[in-house]
């Protein structure tokens, strides 16, 4: 069923325990199964709308993006967890308010939505391969290959996997040995070389100029005038110093020779 098709007008939503949102009923249930259907909810919209951003660059249709989902507002509380949801022709992308997106998924195969999963699959691609220096490039099989295999092994273990996360796999995706760190500090390198380019050296500019002032040389010449008189007085001052300790030198010598004149007393004399 076309995106553009009226029957589902509206649909009730749940919480799940896994803190994602799935679709419990909707207006059209002839096309649409609920069955582990899952909807993004306004917070993961707005990590989706901030994880596409570097794809820009790289060709990114935003058309294509808003219509492989169905935007909804919120209607109504219905307590316990259960929210009524109405459907709205405002853009994803585009708007100010809170809105919910579920996923075009009628036809898994070459519905809008697989078109969006192909596309963001083959932009992030590009951006590996232009980030890192891979020994051989990087291609979108390898990358559907292994994304695969994840869902695969959450398919055998029984459990559902939740359409945001499908799109933070490709969006997140980083080869073994390649992580967040390593391209967010890419990122930067990149954006920073032009800028580096530009920029003069201004502190060899400072250095020179600096060299060539000569108010900082007549302080250059008051600073080292000021540490040759730190210097004498410092001299001078060791030199009373030394004629301090020569006369007290002196007057010990005289009181030791005084000390030598007087007659000792024998220890014979007592009796």
């Amino acid at each position: 069923m076309a995106k553009g098709s009226p029957q589902l007008e509206w649909c009730i939503v749940r919480l799940g325990e896994d803190h994602n949102w799935w679709v419990d009923e909707v207006s059209d249930s002839v096309h649409w199964d609920v069955d582990a259907l899952s909807i993004i909810d306004p917070r993961q919209v707005d990590h989706l709308i901030e994880a596409i951003e570097p794809l820009r660059e790289y060709g990114f249709d935003a058309n294509l993006f808003e219509r492989a989902f169905i935007p909804f507002r919120i209607a109504k509380d219905l307590g316990k967890g259960r929210v009524q949801l109405l459907r709205t022709k405002e853009l994803l992308i585009e708007s100010d308010e809170k809105l919910f997106a579920l996923p075009d998924v009628i036809d898994e195969e070459n519905g809008p939505y697989a078109d969006l999963l192909d596309h963001l699959t083959r932009l992030r691609v590009k951006l590996l391969n232009d980030l890192y220096d891979f020994e051989e490039k990087l291609t979108v099989d390898e990358v559907e290959d292994q994304i695969r295999e994840e869902q695969n092994t959450d398919f055998i273990e029984g459990r559902s996997v939740h359409l945001f996360a499908e799109l933070t796999q490709i969006l997140d995706f980083a080869p073994a040995g390649y992580g967040e760190d390593d391209e967010e500090s890419g990122k930067r390198r990149r954006a920073s070389t032009t800028e580096e380019d530009d920029i003069p050296d201004l502190v060899e500019e400072e250095d020179e100029r600096m060299k060539n002032d000569t108010s900082l040389k007549w302080d250059e010449d008051e600073e080292s005038g000021d540490e040759e008189k730190k210097e004498g007085a410092e001299k001078d001052s060791d030199d009373e110093d030394d004629e301090d300790d020569d006369e007290k030198k002196d007057k010990d010598d005289g009181d030791d020779a005084e000390e030598d004149d007087r007659p000792t007393r024998s220890r014979r004399g007592r009796r």
